[in-house]
């Protein structure tokens, strides 16, 4: 665990004063380790600090050797988690560098101390959130207790800070690491006065129980819920939290996919009296185009389980989910915070930040070919994929005691094998200002590649304070038709495409990785609503091999091949022409010959704040 931080002591003239805006300011005299004498001055902004001794020379010389300090000289109240009283005990005031210190007596003093926690940004990677302290000291208790008081009081006005939580515990995730994540980043919350229940999972599918099984009430006293392991076991705690409460109809289905679903009054279809219009799409000639679906009047709605009291809502603005990074590739904490870093995430956890999060609902009609209809919902965060990604999963179960090496490995057989499927996928192409726009620089890709020149589509990645994102529609004003919007645009239609395929993949967000730094699609966004539809056609190995390389390129172009389809899209079926078909939904294993999907805008909160820049 990373930490900075300066100790630092008080000396007592401390006193009030009124700026402009009549706001009080707490100012006091004190010695900063290792800079010298110091004002400390509380505005409601933060804590800011001065150099005395040398008005503006922050230089000390040590034996000649002149040393620059690169001490920070402010903290933002909203980048201090918590404020502790250390009671008595030493403190430096020496004004030499860490290295020189010890050749110098008589600058240690005993005296009470408070110390105050935070976070700075990693200057090489800002995302990453690294610890500091600063402690502060003063020969009067009493002056100590006032700086943690009115500290407290600042950090209570924040909005949205947790104080009671729901943590799971992977023992087993990843590298077996999970106790030993939550051991290292428990103290921050232990300091932030953040009340945790930790549940040590001992076996497969007992997170989704406890979610799945814990009354409304019970869960309306926590302020959210927080995963220690990897995006399976987040996929896990989310299902169980979702499978009794959301109440959402089935995905929208072409017309083909009526004789499955036309005893669902909640699907939204077709029915034999509504007028389909047929289009023709010069782009698309290999792929036929089904029919147009018109706007029918039925509307995507939501509700709360009826036999449950109280109600807990879905989405709820309130209610949030973490994940502290222990597992094999983190996708979604990658994503959603910039950072691989448990520490990180544990900050962003108790520092309350929030973003909203677009969820997939899966449903699976059919198992196998011939078993019967029997549709079952599952819902993914990240990404749903079949073929090379459902093959990789199912290979790497045989080899779970290498670990996160499991998937390397597997990986390289399935591609050595190199095995295409038959299957038919059809997706609701939507014509929006955003879409025309992506399938326009698609056009424009394929036609530079016709004519052997370099194309690198433009890409509008998301980040903290997304404009994208932050376009979601008010539920209170829009209704529960925000979830799904792009559902009734006025234009919408269905495009099938047939063939063999390597694979099917459906990323709700970017899916970066270390090993993928711009993900499967570089400008997906957390929450705009869409799925990416990527298809890849059977290809020479050859070919296949580069576009997996593009992908382990910062900068990579791996949707730009002829035998790779990208379709932004709210909706999606799929039906495997095979005995076989095996899905990868979140890193788990997922059965399905048919199922249709869809997905809801912004449908779960994440304490995150998004990528930075």
């Amino acid at each position: 665990m990373e930490r900075e931080g300066n100790d630092c002591v008080v000396r007592e003239n401390s006193h009030l004063t009124l700026d402009d805006d009549e706001a009080p300011n707490l100012s006091s005299t004190l010695w900063l380790d290792h800079v010298g004498e110091v004002i400390l001055t509380f505005n409601p902004d933060g804590l800011t600090w001065k150099l005395m001794e040398s008005l503006g020379n922050d230089d000390s010389i040590c034996f000649g050797i002149k040393y620059v300090s690169k001490v920070a000289t402010e903290i933002r109240i909203s980048d201090i988690y918590a404020v502790e009283l250390t009671d008595n005990g030493l403190v430096h005031i020496s004004n030499f560098p860490h290295a020189t210190e010890h050749l110098f007596l008589g600058h240690e003093k005993q005296m009470y101390r408070f110390t105050v926690y935070g976070f700075t940004r990693s200057k090489n990677q800002p995302s990453q959130f690294i610890l500091v302290e600063y402690t502060f000291g003063h020969k009067s208790l009493q002056t100590c207790q006032m700086w943690v008081n009115q500290l407290n009081a600042s950090l209570n006005l924040e909005v949205g800070r947790p104080r009671n939580l729901l943590v799971f515990v992977h023992p087993r995730s990843g590298k077996g690491t999970g106790c030993r994540t939550w051991e290292t980043v428990a103290p921050i919350f232990l300091r932030a006065k953040v009340e945790t229940k930790v549940i040590v999972t001992e076996r497969a599918g007992q997170a989704f129980e406890v979610m799945s099984s814990i009354t409304n009430k019970e869960l309306n006293s926590y302020d959210g819920v927080v995963a220690v392991g990897g995006d399976g076991f987040f996929n896990e705690i989310l299902n169980g939290f979702l499978s009794p409460r959301l109440k959402a109809p089935n995905p929208p289905t072409p017309p083909d996919f009526v004789h499955l679903v036309k005893d669902n009054s909640d699907s939204l279809v077709p029915d034999e009296n509504e007028t389909i219009a047929e289009t023709s799409n010069d782009s698309e000639d290999q792929f036929p185009l089904v029919s147009t679906l018109e706007q029918s009047g039925s509307r995507i709605s939501y509700s709360c389980s009826e036999d449950t009291d109280p109600e807990f809502p879905v989405p709820n603005e309130r209610f949030r989910f973490g994940i502290i990074p222990a597992g094999s590739t983190d996708a979604i904490v990658i994503c959603t915070t910039g950072a691989r870093d448990p520490v990180t995430s544990a900050l962003q956890v108790v520092l309350g930040k929030r973003v909203h999060l677009d969820i997939a609902q899966v449903v699976r009609w059919k198992t196998t070919p011939m078993s019967e209809v029997e549709p079952y919902v599952r819902y993914a965060a990240s990404f749903s994929g079949y073929g090379f990604y459902g093959d990789v999963i199912t290979e790497s179960e045989k080899y779970r005691w290498m670990g996160p090496k499991r998937y390397d490995y597997a990986g390289t057989m399935v591609f050595l094998r190199h095995r295409s499927y038959e299957a038919e996928i059809a997706y609701l192409d939507v014509q929006s200002d955003e879409t025309n726009l992506t399938s326009k620089r698609n056009r424009q890709g394929s036609l530079l590649r016709s004519l052997g020149a370099p194309h690198k589509p433009e890409r509008y990645i998301c980040r903290v304070n997304c404009i994208v994102c932050n376009e979601r529609p008010d539920l209170a004003t829009a209704g529960v038709s925000g979830l799904t919007p792009h559902l009734y645009s006025e234009k919408i239609r269905w495009v099938k495409s047939k063939g063999r395929f390597l694979s099917v993949g459906a990323a709700v967000i970017s899916c970066r990785n270390e090993k993928a730094p711009d993900g499967l699609v570089a400008d997906a966004h957390l929450s705009d609503g869409f799925l990416h539809l990527i298809l890849i056609r059977d290809c020479p190995h050859a070919s296949y091999l580069w576009h997996l390389t593009q992908l382990t390129r910062r900068g990579g172009s791996p949707l730009n091949f002829k035998f790779v389809e990208h379709h932004k899209t709210p909706a999606f079926t799929f039906t495997s022409s095979g005995t076989e078909s095996v899905w990868n939904l979140d890193g788990e294993i997922f059965q399905a010959h048919k199922l249709s999907a869809q997905v809801f805008r912004g449908l779960v909160c994440m304490f995150a704040s998004g990528p930075e820049v």
